[in-house]
């Protein structure tokens, strides 16, 4: 096997990784927005802040999927 294939992503490991990605960004603006909803019973208020941490959570994904799409 040559340098370069070694250095490629399969895409069962893409779609992992992805997944991986997708819950760290999906699960805090989700779980933000029922608790917000619940507790405070203001629909618009948990759409405000579940945006907000979804925002706050996509900046951190880009690190995250910088180490660890990066086969080594």
């Amino acid at each position: 096997m040559t340098d370069k294939e070694s250095t490629k992503l399969s895409i069962r490991e893409i779609a992992i990784k992805g997944t991986v990605i997708a819950l760290i960004v999906t699960i805090p603006s989700l779980s933000t927005f029922v608790v917000v909803w619940m507790i405070l019973d203001n629909l618009f208020l948990g759409v405000i802040l579940g945006a907000f941490v979804h925002f706050i959570a996509m900046g951190f994904s880009l690190k995250i999927s910088k180490k660890l799409l990066v086969k080594k």
